[in-house]
């Protein structure tokens, strides 16, 4: 009897263990996604020759709503930018202008770093526009990681497939890799700092790097991040780029 209770318990333990990168992919959800949130970032653009760091605020309801106004440094103080759905705009102080950005604009760079508005623009939960599955395990950064691969289950997507290594214990991506569907590596993400917030990790410092440009890439540091707040609703509109 004791030898079959210890059989047992070891197959138990196999099958709590065990995951498939759905539920993994869940779990990244469950501590990146909220009903809101509100962050504010420093976000550091290293140019060819020296550079510069931009602080701002962000709200967001869900994944279809996000407005940000930029705090520092002088130049791009009061600069604004609302999402509602597949719409963005932008609104610049210099000009007293607001303009959408749209078609093949959505590429460029936000504000000469390395991310771009289609990168700002997409707030959807991994689990609704990938499948993914376990490839493997390692020890990544002293931590063991799962790594999953991701592939697309949709069609409006700026990376047909990422490579991801994810903290087996925080379930947080520690690194990823987007790809184009030609198989060409077009971004790279590494996350230096996770920090709880109450019940789930987030990440803190991040360093999201354009593979097809030279440089360092572009770090980014929360400085406080909120979830599930009061949000005044009046922030999603366009009347308040210019307030």
């Amino acid at each position: 009897m004791k030898y079959i209770a210890i059989i047992i318990l070891s197959l138990l333990s196999i099958s709590v263990g065990a995951q498939t990168g759905s539920e993994i992919l869940q779990k990244i959800d469950d501590n990146m996604s909220s009903d809101n949130q509100i962050i504010e970032s420093s976000m550091t653009i290293h140019g060819k020759r020296n550079s510069r760091t931009i602080t701002s605020i962000t709200y967001t309801v869900g994944t279809e709503k996000s407005f940000t106004e930029y705090l520092s440094p002088a130049r791009e103080k009061g600069t604004k930018m609302l999402k509602l759905t597949d719409k963005l705009w932008i609104y610049s102080p210099s000009t007293d202008r607001t303009i959408q950005i749209s078609g093949h604009m959505l590429r460029q760079s936000v504000m000469g770093s390395d991310m771009s508005y289609e990168d700002a623009m997409d707030d959807r939960k991994l689990s609704e526009v990938y499948e993914a599955n376990i490839i493997g395990e390692e020890e990544y950064d002293g931590k063991t990681v799962f790594i999953l691969e991701l592939k697309a289950t949709v069609t409006d997507i700026a990376y047909y497939s990422r490579k991801m290594w994810v903290d087996k214990q925080k379930f947080i991506p520690l690194k990823e890799e987007l790809y184009a569907k030609s198989g060409q590596l077009l971004k790279q993400f590494t996350v230096s700092e996770v920090k709880k917030f109450n019940n789930r990790w987030y990440p803190t410092k991040m360093n999201y790097k354009d593979m097809l440009k030279q440089g360092k890439g572009t770090d980014m540091n929360v400085i406080s991040i909120k979830f599930n707040q009061d949000i005044p609703e009046y922030i999603f509109t366009k009347a308040a780029l210019k307030q």
